[in-house]
């Protein structure tokens, strides 16, 4: 099942898809995000060829 994600989102940070760990920094990353009460999550942009952190609530 695929979740829609809303169309305004905040890129939280990036990080290389050539990294050796694969996208496991972006996934430690939104789980911290996650433990301070952010809902975020790692989406793929095939364009920059990068992992995104982003969420839907706008940052300060």
């Amino acid at each position: 099942m695929t979740t829609a994600l809303p169309t305004q989102r905040t890129v939280l940070e990036r990080f290389p898809a050539s990294h050796p760990r694969g996208s496991w920094p972006a996934d430690e990353y939104v789980a911290a995000q996650r433990a301070r009460g952010t809902d975020a999550r790692v989406v793929m942009d095939l364009n920059s060829g990068q992992f995104l952190v982003v969420t839907a609530a706008a940052t300060q």
